[in-house]
């Protein structure tokens, strides 16, 4: 399974010293991809724009939307920024994209909540469209466009994803949760008629070193506090050693996840570092 991590693009008051010095340690420490989460109404970083910052400074990483909130975007601009970024990173960029489930995100875009899921499926099929033809440049630099993993975990997005993309990404489920939806995927994978296996993809958090439950909790209580209690409940899952993030690698591998991103908790360079002695 290979190991990624995500950049601290979500965490506010980040800063381009760090951003930037994350993405270099990153990709010298070999860790497989870069990964960006998705809010509106959050002081994070836009995710394509990090992405894209990221690829300046690097030469071999992946760059991974994981995942983007795909149906309050206007679907023609979303074609053009992603191509764009693959091809200034040379095909580097995987647009993980789901529905996402926070209406506040719509509401701020002026875009209706309810009826994401039936938007989400034209834009799917719009993105693939666009990729394909001449109208709407540039040309992707990977045939087709770039790789594209569908989110979510209701039948629809299982549905998707073998419909329209290269695979599935987990949000922050268990590694049980996560097994039993990959065989759904596989399923839907199958019933679509499409060769091969899909790809599977995951994601979970970390936070090492002698501020590690600080830093958790400072930052996952405040980005979930939307959901309440359950924000303590997350910031309580991050790994927070070394052994811990080896059993959720382990779990998440076992579970058949082909690609698990780590992602941080605080900006500060040296979690590069401890999470790649601790994964790598």
């Amino acid at each position: 399974m290979d190991i990624g991590i995500g950049l601290p693009s979500t965490i506010p008051g980040v800063d381009r010293g760090q951003h930037l010095e994350w993405a270099r340690r990153a990709e010298e420490r070999g860790f497989s991809t870069l990964g960006t989460i998705d809010r509106l109404v959050y002081a994070n970083l836009e995710p394509l724009v990090a992405l894209a910052s990221a690829a300046a400074v690097t030469e071999r990483i992946g760059l991974t939307t994981s995942i983007l909130l795909g149906p309050y975007r206007n679907t023609a601009v979303l074609a053009k920024e992603a191509a764009s970024v693959d091809v200034l990173s040379g095909g580097r960029l995987t647009l993980g994209i789901a529905p996402g489930g926070r209406p506040d995100d719509y509401e701020a875009a002026g875009a209706d909540f309810t009826t994401r899921g039936r938007r989400f499926d034209a834009q799917l099929a719009e993105l693939k469209g666009i990729w394909a033809g001449d109208e709407i440049g540039p040309e992707p630099f990977s045939g087709g466009g770039p790789e594209l993993m569908v989110g979510g975990s209701v039948d629809a997005s299982f549905r998707r994803a073998a419909e329209y993309g290269n695979g599935w990404i987990a949000g922050g489920a268990p590694p049980d949760a996560v097994k039993q939806n990959a065989e759904a995927v596989r399923e839907a994978w199958e019933a679509a008629g499409r060769a091969g296996e899909p790809r599977i993809m995951g994601l979970g958090y970390f936070s090492l070193g002698p501020t590690a439950q600080e830093d958790a909790e400072r930052y996952l209580k405040h980005y979930y506090a939307f959901l309440g209690e359950l924000a303590d409940v997350i910031a309580g899952s991050a790994a927070k050693d070394a052994e811990t993030v080896k059993q959720y690698a382990a779990a998440y591998e076992g579970a058949g996840v082909d690609e698990f991103i780590f992602f941080p908790c605080s900006p500060e360079a040296d979690q590069v570092d401890r999470l790649a002695e601790a994964a790598l």
